[in-house]
């Protein structure tokens, strides 16, 4: 049985003329009226998906007007296999039929157990072999917050390097590592030590104003320099933490020859490399992760989101040549989420078995397809990348003037008028990259042929419909 025929979808959805010009129209919305009267001014999904949920299946969700739209942002990549389903119904049923404790600290269980062995079968055997795992608060910048303090600790060093474009969470160790600068504006003492800033292999817009294979080696000779010059003023770092494809950042993949490269200069230098999978981790690039398309082996590796089955969960697994920190370094009250466990050993199961990563692999290139051909029509559509269904458009202005290697400028309103024309046709995308030109597609890894065929469609619709609203 294939992955989409395992859970038989809900009709396409179809959005009425009505709801296209009401969609917008939620004054009278109690429920988005008291959000935002009463929640933070930091919300930030609201503001431009104005949608009151009530129900979910799937790939779908409803609003409590009854409007039906497709989700492709899909928890900013959480919901590995989309809303309820099934094998994560009944992990939560069998959790509480069973009367297992909901809440351990970090006590083991037989959930938690099994939930550690399901994750290591899906690790590279090279990694498993000298693994430890640390249970993190669940979230994923905990577990970025804990890989700070392990390297730190294991090396006796203080400087740690990241990336331009870089996401890793928003607690004040993980917004350090962080590429924009908007989030860090108003703690810019406090984030100014500690983090140096090296050039990502973004091949569209290269730092180098060369791409392609060049562009790569020229980065790593760079980096391999910085870190070997005795006379280069940097001091050895603790680790480098790096995203094979860069989420919020603009999904950009890294060219898998520059992180073969990058995993060589960081042994060759004693430093250890973090990767985080956060948001590309399980089966979401066409691999269980995406360090593996390169075929490279981390020191640490940081994960959350889909991990848990749809429910907070978030852990870090490291060699073991790191774990000299002493007991209690790390901690957090809810490290042992007995419920996210057991779901999550039933999605990396099924992930498993069903073969989903290929799936994935597979859907994507089918939109990448589908987009491509769009591009032919459009020149808007500037640049079409990702891995499997981790896939981005970058949005740009033809009429503007190209940078050094002949692409347009980007082009963040035109973006926004696509997520929004989308919306009105029941289609959930967000927004990211330099300038939030970015339009990202992150469904659940069970989308069907079909339905990816839709997503492509609503967007091509979109497309003129942005086009004319500037």
């Amino acid at each position: 049985m294939s992955v989409a025929s395992s859970l038989e979808a809900p009709p396409p959805v179809r959005v009425s003329p009505t709801v296209v010009e009401t969609l917008y129209q939620f004054n009278d919305s109690p429920l988005l009226t008291r959000q935002a009267q009463q929640e933070s001014n930091a919300r930030s999904y609201p503001r431009r998906i104005p949608l009151a949920l009530k129900r979910a299946r799937g790939i779908h969700v409803e609003d409590v007007e009854g409007r039906r739209f497709i989700d492709c942002l899909a928890g900013a990549g959480t919901l590995a296999l989309g809303h309820n389903h099934p094998v994560v119904i009944a992990a939560i049923q069998q959790v509480l039929a069973d009367e297992l404790p909901l809440h351990t600290l970090d006590l083991t269980t037989p959930v938690k157990d099994q939930f550690v062995q399901d994750l290591f079968g899906l690790l590279p055997a090279e990694l498993v072999k000298q693994a430890k795992i640390q249970f993190c608060g669940p979230t994923g910048t905990d577990a970025v917050e804990a890989a700070l303090k392990l390297v730190r600790t294991a090396t006796g060093r203080s400087t740690v390097m990241s990336f331009q474009g870089a996401y890793h969470g928003m607690s004040q160790g993980a917004l350090s590592l962080m590429g924009s600068l908007g989030p860090k504006k108003p703690f810019e003492a406090l984030l100014s030590s500690g983090v140096q800033f090296l050039p990502y292999p973004y091949d569209y817009r290269c730092p180098f104003g060369i791409g392609g294979e060049q562009g790569v080696k020229i980065n790593l000779h760079y980096l391999d320099n910085l870190l070997s010059d005795p006379e280069g003023g940097v001091h050895r770092p603790a680790a480098i933490i790096v995203e094979a494809v860069q989420g919020e950042g603009g999904m950009i993949p890294a060219d898998v020859q520059w992180l073969r490269g990058l995993r060589r200069i960081t042994e060759n230098a004693g430093v250890a490399l973090i990767v985080d999978e956060i948001q590309s981790g399980f089966a979401r690039t066409g691999k269980m992760f995406a360090f593996e398309h390169a075929g490279i082996i981390p020191d640490v590796v940081v994960m959350s989101k889909a991990i848990g089955g749809s429910l907070p969960l978030a852990v870090m697994v490291y060699r073991d040549w790191l774990d000299t920190w002493l007991p209690g370094a790390h901690a957090g009250t809810f490290r042992g989420n007995q419920m996210a466990m057991a779901t999550g050993s039933a999605v990396m199961r099924y992930l498993k078995e069903h073969k989903v990563a290929e799936h994935a692999s597979a859907m994507g290139e089918r939109l990448c397809e589908q987009l491509r051909a769009l591009q032919q029509d459009f020149p808007q559509l500037g640049d079409i990348r990702g891995r499997g269904l981790m896939l981005g458009v970058e949005i740009v202005d033809p009429s503007g003037e190209p940078d050094t290697l002949g692409h347009p400028p980007a082009f963040g309103r035109l973006a926004s008028l696509i997520q929004r024309e989308c919306l009105k046709r029941g289609l959930i995308i967000e927004l990211g990259g330099r300038h939030g030109c970015v339009v990202r597609f992150l469904p659940p890894l069970i989308i069907s042929a079909e339905q990816i065929d839709e997503v492509a469609h609503i967007f091509a619709q979109a497309l003129p419909a942005a086009i004319a609203a500037l």
